[in-house]
C-alpha cells in the first residue's frame, strides 16, 4: 500500500496530514513556525518532527514509511538555493515534492484545477493557476506591499494614533485604544515600532475591525481603504485569466462584508484546504466515485 503525506509549513505553524489510498486520515502532526527564513537545518528539524508525529500516530513502521509519497508546501521556498538544499534532505520517504505554501493552498481551494486564491492575513498576495501556469500577484513584503492585510491595517492605526497624540488629528476611540498599549507615550510607541514585525502590526487588525464595525470614523476609513485594495486585487485576478477566485487567510471572513456585493458574487467557495493541496502535490487523487 502507498501512503500520502501532506505538509503545510508556514510562518505561524507546521501541520501534517497522513492518509491511505482510500483517503482516510490515519495520522496528523503539528509543530511551530517553519519557513525557509529559519535556515535549512531548523526547517528540516521542524518538517521531520511534524512528519514523524503523523507517522507514529498511524503506527507505520520503517518499511511502510518508505512507501510514503509526500507533498510539502513551504513558505519562502522560492528563496535562492532553498530547493536545492531541500532536495538533499532525507525523510525516509519514497518521494517528496515541494511547492510554496500559497501553491498548495491554491491546489486545495480548487481541487487541483485552475483558479486563484487571494490570501488576506498578516500579509496579502494572490496565487494564480491559469492554463496550468503558476504565478503570483503582489506579496513583495511589508510595508512596500501587503495592501489590505492585517499588517497594513495595524500600520494605518499606528499612524492615526500618533497623529492624534500630536494633536494633528482628532482622537477617536480607536486611537485611544491603540495608544493605551503604550501608556499614551509617544516615545514608548516609537521604541516599539523600531523592533516591530509585520505580525506585530497585525495584532492591531482585530482592534481596527472591532472599532470599524462599531462606527469609529477613522477605523471605518482604514477598513474601507483596505477593502478598495482587495477589490482591485480581485479585479486583477480575473483580468489575468482566472476563472475562479477564493478568499483565504485569517482576515478574509471579517473583510468580506466590506466588499461590494458584485465583487462577492464573483468569489467561489474553497473546495478544500492547504493540506488537501499538499496531498494533491504528493500525487493523491481522490476517487470521484467514493
Amino acid at each position: 500500500m502507498t501512503y500520502y503525506l501532506g505538509i503545510d509549513a508556514g510562518g505561524s505553524n507546521c501541520r501534517a496530514r497522513l492518509i491511505d489510498t482510500r483517503g482516510m486520515v490515519i495520522g496528523e502532526g503539528r509543530a511551530g513556525a517553519a519557513n525557509a527564513r529559519v535556515g535549512i537545518e531548523a526547517l528540516y528539524a521542524t518538517l521531520k518532527d511534524t512528519a514523524d508525529q503523523a507517522v507514529a500516530q498511524a503506527g507505520l513502521g520503517s518499511a511502510e514509511r518508505a512507501t510514503i509519497q509526500a507533498g510539502m508546501g513551504i513558505a519562502g521556498i522560492s528563496r535562492t538555493g532553498v530547493l536545492d538544499a531541500l532536495a538533499a534532505l532525507d525523510f525516509g520517504f519514497a518521494d517528496v515534492a515541494y511547492a510554496t505554501d500559497a501553491q498548495i493552498a491554491n491546489l486545495g481551494a480548487h481541487a487541483g484545477q485552475d483558479g486563484a486564491i487571494l490570501i488576506i492575513g498578516t500579509g496579502s498576495a494572490a496565487q494564480l493557476r491559469v492554463a496550468g501556469r503558476e504565478f503570483t500577484i503582489g506579496g513583495y513584503g511589508f510595508p512596500i506591499s501587503d495592501e489590505g492585510s492585517g499588517a497594513a491595517l495595524g500600520l494605518s492605526a499606528m499612524r492615526h494614533a500618533l497623529r492624534a497624540l500630536d494633536g494633528r488629528t482628532r482622537q477617536t476611540p480607536l486611537s485611544i485604544a491603540v495608544t493605551e498599549r503604550f501608556e499614551h507615550d509617544t516615545a514608548k510607541a516609537i521604541a516599539w515600532m523600531d523592533q516591530a514585525t509585520p505580525r506585530d502590526y497585525g495584532t492591531f487588525a482585530p482592534l481596527v475591525m472591532d472599532y470599524a464595525e462599531a462606527g469609529d470614523t477613522i477605523a471605518r476609513s482604514i477598513v474601507e481603504q483596505a477593502a478598495n485594495h482587495i477589490e482591485r486585487f480581485i479585479e486583477t485576478i480575473f483580468e489575468r485569466g482566472a476563472t475562479r477566485c477564493t478568499l483565504v487567510g485569517g482576515l478574509a471572513p471579517r473583510i468580506r462584508p466590506w466588499l461590494r456585493a458584485r465583487t462577492v458574487d464573483r468569489l467561489s467557495p474553497a473546495l478544500g484546504d492547504s493540506l488537501d493541496g499538499a496531498l494533491r502535490l504528493a500525487g493523491y487523487r481522490p476517487d470521484p466515485c467514493r
